[in-house]
């Protein structure tokens, strides 16, 4: 790593921290009490770091309108808007709006995005059923390198989603609905795209020279003909929330519960991709030191119940309220097991957890605003269950030695700490940095973007 790359990177995490203290709000006139009223936002240059995307540029906003502030921190409106990129080719084109008051008594959640992969990770089926080998993709091992991008394919994304949940009488149960409507664009890396302007020393092989691992799974069979250029994904989700926290982006107390089923049918432009999962979701909240120090966890299932997916969908996972842009991919990453490589864990069926404590270890008042920073500690974990079916048998066996180990998925774990800065209780910025305990889920991975994980 460059002596460059690290003042960059110092850089970066300093705008991160730091910003949000010269954020201008516009707002009503605000008492001296700890409140607000009427509009405020919080905004920084989408300036940020993931081990699996890369640098981040761009630029993002979060309204909130927190009414005449009786309210406080609970806010009545907020849109969120993004438009970034990274140096890893992704993008992000997102508008995010959430409310409890623009229907009576029902929150209505929205998410219009147009995602960009220019490289999304792909190690294959069922987690260490699928061998990683990580020299592949070094070039700096000429003796084993194959391509960087051989465990990568490319994937665009154009998604519609809708959230409606309400108080069900009587109980402290919620009832949630959804329509999400997709369209999946995949294919192979654009090698010659990557390759303009570069040496030749750090162009990449061409796809027939050296096929990935997306390439060889549809030479095996393993992504049917079909599925390969990508297609529709349009579902109806029902389910049930409980949910008694006390503050919903950073709670002190309380627990977040929900079941979530998804169907996909083929009536509502599917073809013959027909499908229905389930989503199971704990979290619990624990004062440890009041308003200072929590513990806090995350247990959560997703299970196939008819059908199978396409091989497109796969790594999206079901979740009541989506509050990140790609919170729907795969176990492994910023979103689930920090640490691993994003989307390590693929099948259909898992497991993943997430412990974590919480310290509020320093808070400032300035003018109408107040910031704190939080430290936070650690141990993510995630398994396949019941894998899905690979037919490895026609293979060679030298390919079946490369690529496959015929023991069950083992738990995928990881260790780490960050820091969060977080302006008037609802604008969260993120430092999270993940160490994998098995070496086969990569080396590590640097998080640095919005909100707390759960």
């Amino acid at each position: 790593m460059s002596l460059t790359y690290l003042y960059l990177m110092r850089k970066i995490l300093f705008l991160l921290l730091l910003l949000p203290i010269f954020t201008q709000a516009q707002e009503a006139d605000t008492p001296e009490k700890e409140t607000k009223k009427g509009w405020s936002f919080g905004t920084v240059p989408a300036i940020a770091y993931n081990t699996d995307l890369g640098l981040l540029y761009g630029g993002l906003v979060n309204f909130y309108h927190y009414g005449d502030g009786s309210m406080y921190p609970k806010y009545r409106h907020s849109i969120y808007v993004e438009i970034s990129r990274t140096t890893k080719g992704s993008g992000i084109n997102r508008l995010y709006y959430d409310s409890e008051f623009l229907i009576p008594k029902v929150r209505y959640s929205a998410d219009l995005s147009y995602l960009t992969e220019q490289a999304l990770d792909f190690y294959g089926y069922n987690g260490y059923q699928s061998k990683y080998n990580s020299t592949w993709t070094d070039d700096g091992d000429m003796a084993n390198y194959r391509s960087r991008l051989f465990y990568n394919y490319q994937r665009n994304v154009l998604r519609l989603l809708n959230d409606f949940s309400g108080e069900i009488p009587g109980t402290k149960l919620k009832w949630l609905a959804g329509l999400a409507l997709m369209r999946f664009d995949v294919s192979s890396i654009d090698v010659d795209k990557l390759n303009k302007g570069k040496s030749d020393s750090d162009k990449l092989p061409s796809i027939a020279s050296m096929p990935g691992l997306y390439e060889r799974y549809l030479n095996w069979g393993f992504i049917p003909e079909e599925q390969k250029n990508g297609g529709n994904v349009n579902y109806l989700k029902l389910g049930a929330i409980y949910d008694t926290r006390d503050n919903e982006p950073n709670p002190m107390s309380g627990m977040f519960t929900e079941v979530d089923f998804a169907y996909a049918p083929t009536f509502i432009g599917n073809g013959d991709h027909a499908f229905s999962k389930i989503s199971i979701i704990h979290r619990q909240y624990f004062t440890i030191v009041p308003q200072k120090l929590s513990f806090v966890y995350r247990l959560g299932f997703l299970g196939t119940l008819t059908g199978k997916s396409p091989f497109y969908y796969q790594p999206y996972a079901i979740s009541a309220i989506m509050n990140g842009t790609v919170v729907g991919d795969g176990l492994g990453g910023a979103k689930s097991v920090r640490g691993v490589i994003r989307n390590r864990i693929l099948a259909d069926n898992y497991l993943y957890g997430n412990l974590e404590t919480r310290w509020k270890f320093a808070t400032l008042k300035l003018k109408r605003n107040t910031i704190y920073w939080a430290l936070n500690a650690f141990y993510d974990f995630g398994q396949a269950l019941h894998p899905s079916q690979v037919d490895i048998s026609k293979l060679t066996s030298e390919e079946q030695k490369q690529y496959f180990d015929q023991t069950s998925d083992g738990l995928h774990t990881s260790v780490g700490g960050g820091l969060r800065t977080v302006l008037n209780q609802n604008f969260v910025v993120a430092v999270d940095y993940g160490i994998p305990l098995d070496k086969r889920d990569g080396k590590s991975g640097l998080y640095i973007g919005l909100n707390f994980l759960f």
